[in-house]
């Protein structure tokens, strides 16, 4: 009742897909804009309501001279502070008890500089799961089984402490905690350790160890030897920077006003606690001026932008929203794939061109499942369940388009070759044997051409990203790489892997920004800066 309602609606609404009668409180509109042939859509503050999602009787009320929305607005840290201010009564009393519990075990995984208006879908997944975490927790059950994946992503490793304190709590309380992680600080706290293993893939999904952290660190496993020291990334060897990109005056977000050199042609490292603003001033300010874009947060001058020719941007977002994305077809590799199947004489007898093989439009793929080589099963009163499609039995493509193949091999077959394999089979294609050459190379050898983008972590995700720049052929000199935590879901082995690829882009002539909290990244660069000192309105600064 208390949401906003604007009886004055703007001249155009976009609507996204929606609910009927289902009520909107996000405090902001989309607006439809012309521009030539081109139609946009920019996102708006409610004018109604400022944004807020409130309507002004419940902006009214206040609490200590202080409405709900200024809270809201305030982060973790400086909300939790203000309810210590509060006078108590009978009424208030148990209520600000409860309220400073459930803040007080948000502080402690780490989330102090989120401001609790924050939306959800602008977390990361790290941050979601410590908030839903931390939801848990304040809860006081006994008895639950709770499985975390990955809860350090986006961790500082001073962070990590507080969340193994909280993840302690939920065992001492009669719960069983289990994580699957590589952190180092982790697995140490752990009291049981599984490793899986040997290798990835195929090569993996066996039980290597199974005891104590104590037992994994003389384990002659890969996890065991990274984690006692017996394998190591080499140390740098010193480059000299091949010019500088200066930011003057970055002032976005909680940025204090920054002056700050980037040089290039080397690895440059960003750290510093989570929400220290590295994030921002990388992602949302400098390359973004450098893409000329008018979103780019406010800063006063940049200066040797001339040095870079061409910026890519690397981050651990889904490759695709369907199983119709693949690695195939994120690399662009399937495109030359299709091209090379409408050659053969069997395709040319019956007239399919590279479209006949595409699995994103109609004409040779399988329709009863839309080339997805599965169908979701709705179910009424438990989870839909997905099953491979009866018709082409998984294949995604009909009888008449399995039939042309290509060196042997169909659409299909091609598709269900691991990258290693794939390698081989196009060894003389160096079109697209460049760029599964180097999948393999940063660990992805085990990944199948056509397995769905959906159902790979984070950090695959963003291998396959990388591969498709560095697999192109052509001078990197003159590109700047930004990547946003690139270790994610990387075991130490495969963190190796990815460095050494970024120390060949820096010794060909290129550059490489890298926001990261994992050290072996780090240690592996050639330069630091680190940002803090510590989140929110505390960081902002380089210290």
């Amino acid at each position: 009742a208390a949401a906003c309602s604007s009886a004055t609606p703007p001249p155009v609404v976009v609507s996204h897909t929606h609910t009927p009668g289902a009520p909107r409180f996000e405090g902001a509109v989309a607006v439809a804009e012309r521009k030539g042939a081109a139609h946009l859509a920019r996102v708006e503050p409610c004018t109604a309501c400022a944004g807020t999602r409130l309507s002004p009787a419940a902006r009214a009320v206040k609490v200590a001279g202080i409405a709900i929305t200024e809270v809201l607005g305030m982060p973790l840290s400086a909300a939790r502070s203000w309810l210590d201010t509060l006078p108590g009564d009978a009424v208030t009393a148990p209520i600000v008890e409860e309220a400073a519990r459930r803040l007080a075990f948000l502080l402690r995984t780490g989330l102090g500089y989120v401001s609790l208006d924050r939306r959800a879908d602008t977390l990361s997944g790290g941050e979601l799961q410590r908030v839903r975490l931390a939801a848990q927790a304040g809860h006081q059950l006994s008895g639950v089984l709770y499985v975390l994946d990955e809860p350090t992503a986006g961790l500082h490793p001073d962070e990590t402490a507080a969340l193994l304190s909280v993840l302690t709590e939920l065992r001492d309380a009669g719960n069983t905690v289990l994580v699957v992680e590589h952190d180092a600080a982790v697995i140490a706290a752990a009291d049981h350790v599984v490793d899986f293993g040997p290798g990835a893939g195929i090569h993996g999904g066996r039980v290597v160890y199974e005891g104590t952290p104590a037992g994994l660190l003389v384990a002659d496993t890969a996890t065991g030897r990274w984690l006692s020291g017996r394998e190591r990334i080499p140390a740098p060897v010193p480059r000299t920077p091949r010019g500088t990109l200066t930011l003057r005056g970055a002032r976005g977000r909680n940025l204090q006003h920054l002056d700050v050199r980037f040089p290039l042609g080397i690895l440059c490292g960003v750290a510093g606690p989570s929400g220290s603003g590295k994030s921002t001033l990388v992602e949302d300010t400098l390359a973004r001026a450098l893409e000329g874009r008018r979103d780019a947060l406010p800063y006063d001058t940049l200066t040797g932008r001339e040095a870079v020719t061409r910026l890519v941007r690397v981050d651990a977002s889904p490759l695709g929203r369907s199983a119709r994305s693949n690695p195939a077809t994120v690399t662009k590799t399937w495109d030359t794939i299709r091209q090379l199947l409408s050659r053969t004489p069997e395709a040319k007898l019956r007239g399919f061109g590279p479209e006949r093989f595409s699995l994103a439009v109609p004409g040779g793929r399988c329709e009863a499942c839309a080339g997805e080589g599965a169908r979701r099963v709705e179910m009424q009163l438990l989870p839909d369940v997905v099953v491979p499609c009866e018709i082409c039995e998984g294949k995604r493509f009909d009888e008449a388009t399995l039939a042309v193949s290509w060196q042997g091999f169909s659409a299909a077959d091609l598709l269900a070759l691991p990258v290693a394999r794939a390698r081989e089979v196009f060894a003389p294609i160096p079109a697209i044997a460049g760029i599964f050459s180097t999948m393999e190379a940063l660990g992805l050898g085990y990944l199948q051409l056509g397995q769905g983008a959906d159902t790979l972590s984070g950090g695959e995700a963003q291998r396959v990203k990388l591969a498709r720049e560095l697999g192109k052929p052509g001078d990197v000199a003159g590109t700047l790489y930004v990547l946003d935590e690139p270790s994610v879901g990387l075991h130490p082995a495969d963190i190796a892997l990815l460095v050494e690829a970024l120390r060949r882009l820096a010794d060909h002539g290129g550059s490489v920004i890298v926001v990261e909290h994992d050290t072996l990244v780090l240690d592996a660069c050639d330069h630091l800066l680190r940002m803090g000192p510590g989140a929110g309105p505390d960081g902002g600064r380089m210290v």
